[in-house]
């Protein structure tokens, strides 16, 4: 068998397998695109069918046969037109211009027993014409697709500029007879192999290959994915699959709707908002319900229902897979397209796969959640543990003298009635019972805070006068105490929780400081800020307890409870009244040389009036307030 007999041969074989992959795609997923297919490959079976029968059954040629298969093969650029048209859409008219050239190509053929050199070259250009135009269509939108469907757009693309390119050889040899001999027995036979193995690997492409190019949207989809569990929220997760789906499948929009069991719906997060879409209804209802991914290529037809919604949309065609953790349902992740996709069947199943990973993602998430609630019950556990610890040391103090000293006074008086009474004991239970107060008033103050009710009316304030006030309160023989600052730093802020906030660093700033020495409280401005801060030289705070010493219980591990009580809520309460007013609070600070506390505040515009540091009667009853802790 000669190379030219060879070629022919096996392109014939290529196109022939193409028509029957074509025709089982269209009967088992008829659609349009999948329709038009199977047509374009059944015209080149056709002229195959015929070059075979002839040459099997030694029939002649005669001029309405050859007129037929002529007519056939002008079809082609016709039916690739129809194709292009099917995904991407071509101009009304051009399609006109396209069935005006196919009648009078099939005229020609039928009325010319030997065509004129003209008509030929006509026919040539006519269908190299929308061949090229077909493959550029083609090929724009390979542009729009990613994966293996730009791939193989590509490659569709590809086989049609070479099966025009192979019919204008072909014409070429017609015309010019001196060229007939190269080009048809070489040239236009490969050109011809090469269309349909383009063809093959575009619309038959084998399942390895196709897998390889699948592997890099995939594998880019799963790389993501494994970072979204650990994404703020759920919605944060919910955008980041629609996201990565649509550059996955080279769609505009993909969703994802999460299945809520309680109230027995779909809930989606559109633009106008959620969207909610009971199981089994639009297409995406129905992929759920019957648990299968489903494409419908024509959305107004499968769902009449809700055309006017698709349509609103430009959902022309959807696409929808399940997302499921075995038999547990999750919810369904859906395509819209503008027209149906050309290789909706990998498409279908390129969406499941991502589905399938979308399940995984959520499953993740619901563990972490899960795991978190644990976690917070178990802290939530500790914490309460930790506080009735605490407050049953600290409360048990008071209560001790307090019933002690009762008990006292009591033994005393029935002895003896008419004796003076005992100042000194009465005087150390009103101090036991003020010293109970603010150790109930401040685990109160702490509820507040939690549920960010701390803060009362805001009035316009100096925090200089303040801070001289708070300074001039403190009795501590063993301490100095000096303010310095601008001449005025004013704010609108809660009186009675900024003298709070003082008095506690203050209090603190003398209480951990046994052995005396000087407290500075320093108040200035910078910029739109109040800069506050309270130094001491005391016992200072270990560097690894710094980052915790504002939460619930914490104390600084050089701490003796014997020797300094409370329940480590001071600093917390700080830290809430202080972010409750918009600012910061932090410490610097070393063991055995001190500790500066740095709270910064907004403040006032100076056109604002500033007032002092005097006490003014509240318009409301005001909340407790705790001393230094």
């Amino acid at each position: 068998m000669a190379a030219d007999d060879l070629i022919q041969y096996l392109t014939q074989i290529i196109f022939a397998v193409l028509f029957l992959v074509a025709l089982v795609q269209a009967v088992r997923r008829p659609a349009r695109v999948t329709v038009d297919i199977a047509l374009f490959f059944g015209a080149v079976a056709v002229i195959i069918v015929e070059e075979w029968a002839v040459a099997a059954l030694g029939l002649p040629a005669g001029h309405y046969l050859t007129a037929f298969v002529g007519a056939v093969l002008m079809a082609l650029p016709y039916l690739l037109l129809r194709l292009v048209n099917d995904f991407a859409g071509v101009p009304r008219w051009l399609l006109r211009v396209a069935e005006v050239g196919l009648a009078l190509s099939a005229l020609g053929f039928f009325a010319y027993r030997t065509l004129p050199v003209w008509f030929t070259l006509l026919l040539v250009l006519y269908f190299l014409a929308l061949t090229l135009y077909a493959a550029t269509a083609i090929v724009r939108e390979a542009r729009r697709s990613r994966g293996v469907t730009r791939r193989r757009m590509q490659a569709v693309a590809a086989g049609s500029v070479l099966l025009g390119l192979a019919i204008f050889l072909a014409g070429v040899a017609a015309v010019v007879p001196g060229l007939q001999s190269f080009l048809t027995g070489a040239v236009e036979p490969s050109f011809a192999l090469a269309s349909g193995l383009a063809y093959f690997l575009g619309f038959a492409t084998p399942a390895t290959l196709r897998r390889a190019w699948q592997e890099p949207e995939i594998y880019d989809f799963v790389e993501r994915s494994t970072h979204l569990p650990w994404l703020p929220d759920t919605a944060a997760i919910v955008r980041e699959i629609e996201r990565g789906t649509a550059l996955a499948l080279g769609t505009p929009r993909a969703t994802l709707g999460l299945w809520d069991p309680e109230a027995g719906v779909l809930r989606f997060q559109g633009a106008d908002g959620e969207v909610l879409i009971p199981p089994g209804e639009m297409i995406a209802g129905r992929a759920f319900a019957e648990h299968r991914a489903v494409f419908s290529a024509n959305t107004a037809r499968d769902d009449p229902t809700h055309a006017d919604t698709y349509r609103r949309t430009g959902a022309r065609a959807v696409l929808a897979a399940p997302v499921a953790a075995g038999a547990k349902r999750l919810g369904v992740l859906s395509v819209d397209a503008p027209r149906a996709p050309i290789f909706a069947a990998e498409d279908l199943h390129l969406l499941q796969l991502l589905a399938d990973q979308a399940a995984v993602v959520l499953e993740s998430r619901s563990l972490l959640d899960e795991a978190a609630r644990v976690q917070a019950r178990a802290e939530a556990t500790r914490l309460r543990d930790e506080f009735l610890s605490a407050a049953a040391h600290d409360l048990k103090t008071p209560l001790t003298t307090l019933v002690g000293q009762a008990q006292l006074l009591t033994v005393r008086a029935e002895r003896d009635p008419a004796a003076p009474p005992n100042l000194a004991g009465l005087r150390r239970l009103a101090q036991e019972a003020e010293r109970l107060r603010d150790l109930v008033l401040e685990l109160l103050d702490a509820s507040r805070l939690e549920h960010g009710l701390a803060l009362n009316h805001r009035e316009e304030m100096d925090l200089v006068a303040l801070a001289q006030k708070i300074a001039a309160r403190q009795v501590a023989p063993r301490h100095s105490i000096v303010v310095e600052g601008d001449d005025a730093v004013c704010g609108r802020y809660d009186r009675a929780r900024i003298a709070q906030l003082l008095e506690n660093l203050v209090g603190n700033a003398l209480k951990y400081s046994p052995a005396g020495g000087e407290v500075r409280i320093a108040v200035r401005r910078e910029g739109d800020q109040a800069l506050l801060s309270v130094t001491d030289q005391g016992i200072g705070i270990p560097e690894a307890d710094q980052a915790h010493i504002f939460e619930r219980f914490q104390r600084g591990a050089n701490v003796d409870d014997r020797r300094f009580a409370g329940m480590g809520l001071g600093l917390y309460i700080c830290r809430g009244i202080v972010e409750q007013h918009g600012g910061t609070i932090r410490v610097s600070s070393a063991p055995g040389r001190g500790s500066t506390f740095l709270v910064t505040l907004p403040i006032a515009t100076e056109d604002d009036e500033c007032d002092g540091g005097e006490e003014h009667e509240p318009t409301s009853e005001p909340t407790p307030i705790t001393g230094a802790q």
